[in-house]
């Protein structure tokens, strides 16, 4: 289950907030169709649900859309959502243009900036018509900061390349700032090249310190033993 869309902090309403007239409107349709009903779902609550949430409530309800929207504030009444801000964009190459057909690393850092700590089987979800697997995100304290990042494939054709991101809890419903990653794609484009020397300069200075750090520790271990005497045995 997944709730979107409203910048994060919980149901755009809670219970008799709602507009009756609104969702009176959509039971009078009469419709029976699965998908029209998930769409009128998805509108009455402000689009706070996506396409698998809103089937999940209706389901649960035999597709009454009444009692569905019900159910949702029922579930939802209590829960305090966490709270998340993203600090900045840091993809490596920011700004740069990527070839077409080609693997890219996105990358932001982000803040659980509320009083309470993430609760746990947080995850980043592509809310984009994108076929993209759920990335877990580890629970954050008030205040700590982490990088996510999730690993793209540029369409084999020039355009402009926009996906969109939300983190969810562990019960579907979306929290803190819309993330989006945005590329130019293009012949010739430079991004994941520049990603891909980063990658490479990284690895070999950790090598270097890892290779460093081993001649130091057999350094140490071939030094002599020291002998040490206390005042009772010189």
């Amino acid at each position: 289950m997944d709730i979107d869309e409203n910048s994060g902090q919980g149901p755009p309403s809670q219970g008799g907030d709602i507009d009756t007239s609104f969702l009176q409107q959509f039971s009078c349709l009469g419709t029976t169709d699965h998908d029209e009903l998930i769409v009128q779902l998805q509108k009455v609550l402000g689009n706070q649900l996506n396409y698998t949430t809103a089937r999940f409530f209706l389901d649960m309800n035999n597709w009454n859309l009444q009692a569905a929207v019900g159910c949702y504030f029922d579930f939802n009444s209590g829960q305090k959502l966490p709270s998340m801000r993203i600090v900045e964009d840091i993809t490596f190459g920011y700004n740069e243009a990527v070839d077409m057909n080609t693997n890219f690393v996105q990358s932001w850092r982000i803040q659980n900036n509320g009083d309470e700590v993430w609760p746990n089987g947080c995850y980043l979800k592509c809310t984009s018509n994108y076929n993209q697997p759920d990335t877990p995100v580890h629970s954050l304290q008030p205040g700590e900061e982490t990088v996510i990042s999730v690993t793209l494939t540029s369409p084999d054709f020039s355009q402009s390349f926009q996906t969109k991101w939300r983190l969810c809890t562990s019960y579907g419903s979306y929290f803190g700032d819309t993330m989006w990653s945005i590329v130019q794609v293009k012949e010739s484009g430079t991004l994941a090249l520049t990603q891909q020397l980063l990658a490479l300069r990284a690895n070999n200075l950790e090598s270097s310190t890892t290779q460093s750090g081993a001649e130091s520790m057999e350094d140490v271990q071939n030094v002599p033993p020291t002998t040490y005497f206390n005042a009772e045995n010189p």
